[in-house]
């Protein structure tokens, strides 16, 4: 009777060890509890860059607060290029126990993609992109903000500041988010001061601060005195302070970097998505295939003002726009609205409204001039 047990029991371990086998790509299962979950990220720089790395380890640290966690339970994956070298930094993530897993470049998503379809048991949300919706995997996720409604604000700043009415925008990549970005910021621009024009020059690269401070050169030398960014580093700022002009940051608060120069930022608070995710994660609700948040979510906003250089009157334009944008009276994207060709883009009192998490508002608008990139 001994013996039969014995090799009962022996039968089952068997059976067991071969499910686990069978079933390895499940790492994380049984009950994930605050005490146990592990969060990761991958991310194509490093919070050195005191922009958008930056911006989202602060993002991370706030949420850790919010819900309790320990140091060891978040996993970070930092200067990570958009390449096969995503792929591996996702998989040592699985590897680790990661039961959501955040990646925060447009350049990330395909190799995300990939890799949710073979763990469905992990939670994937990936920052910038749009093809959640066509995946079908309920594991998949987006995220984004409206961050075009900071921009238009910021955008007041530049307006009522220039003396030339020449904007200058050094630009990453020529993709809607940053296109949609700079559009913005020249309507704000344009919302108090119509005589304003705008020149951009795309380094073609995220974060490489040595084609940041160029372009801003090139731009300063072309009679451009207020700069936006969409840039990761600090490189136009300072760029802008060196020669006597002024500049409005992106992602973090600048001021520090260039204090004679910077008049505000576009900010985010990545940390509201990354709260809302891993708390419904926790609560074993769905998270959204899609997800965005604007100025009055807390999502996205300017940064405080510099009062030693900003124009007078701007804080009071910029509070007069918020609240409209938040009461839902101003739109950024209304018509009529023209292409830098003179095509109608928008027509006469219609609005573009951005898609959830997925910027594609590509028009270069009239009044814009590409010059370089």
């Amino acid at each position: 009777m001994k013996r039969i047990l014995v090799v009962l029991l022996c039968a089952v371990m068997v059976f067991s060890l071969a499910a686990c086998k069978k079933g390895e790509k499940s790492k994380n299962g049984g009950d994930i509890t605050s005490e146990n979950i592990k969060i990761g990220f991958v991310h194509i720089g490093d919070s050195s860059d005191k922009g958008y790395t930056y911006n989202h380890d602060l993002g991370t640290k706030n949420m850790q607060k919010a819900l309790g966690l320990k140091d060891e339970q978040i996993i970070n994956k930092y200067n990570i290029p958009e390449s096969s070298a995503c792929d591996t930094a996702i998989r040592e993530l699985v590897d680790a126990g990661c039961n959501i897993i955040f990646a925060t470049s447009f350049g990330f998503e395909d190799y995300m993609i990939a890799i949710a379809k073979e763990y469905s048991n992990i939670q994937f949300c990936h920052a910038t992109g749009y093809k959640a919706k066509d995946t079908a995997l309920p594991n998949y996720h987006n995220y984004f903000g409206n961050i075009f409604e900071a921009r238009y604000l910021s955008g007041i700043a530049a307006g009522l500041k220039t003396e030339t009415n020449v904007l200058g925008y050094v630009a990453a990549m020529p993709y809607a988010e940053v296109i949609s970005g700079y559009d913005a910021f020249y309507l704000g621009a344009l919302s108090v001061n119509p005589d304003v024009t705008m020149k951009v020059i795309y380094t073609n690269d995220w974060n490489y601060p040595p084609a940041e401070m160029q372009a801003a050169q090139a731009l300063i030398d072309a009679g451009c005195d207020v700069l936006g960014q969409h840039c990761d580093s600090t490189a136009t700022m300072t760029t802008a302070e060196a020669n006597n002009a002024w500049g409005v940051g992106y992602n973090s608060d600048m001021i520090e970097a260039a204090p004679n120069a910077v008049l505000t930022s576009a900010v985010w608070d990545w940390s509201k998505y990354l709260i809302f995710a891993v708390s419904s994660l926790l609560e074993g609700t769905p998270i959204p295939t899609d997800w965005s948040g604007g100025i009055k979510d807390g999502v996205c906003d300017v940064s405080a003002l510099n009062e030693n250089v900003i124009a007078p009157g701007t804080a009071d334009a910029i509070n007069a726009a918020r609240d409209n944008i938040i009461a839902g009276d101003l739109q950024v994207f209304k018509g009529p609205l023209y292409d830098n060709q003179d095509n109608l883009v928008v027509e006469d009192g219609a609005v573009f409204i951005e898609p959830q998490s997925a910027p594609s508002f590509s028009h270069v608008l009239k009044g814009i001039e590409i010059i370089g990139g």
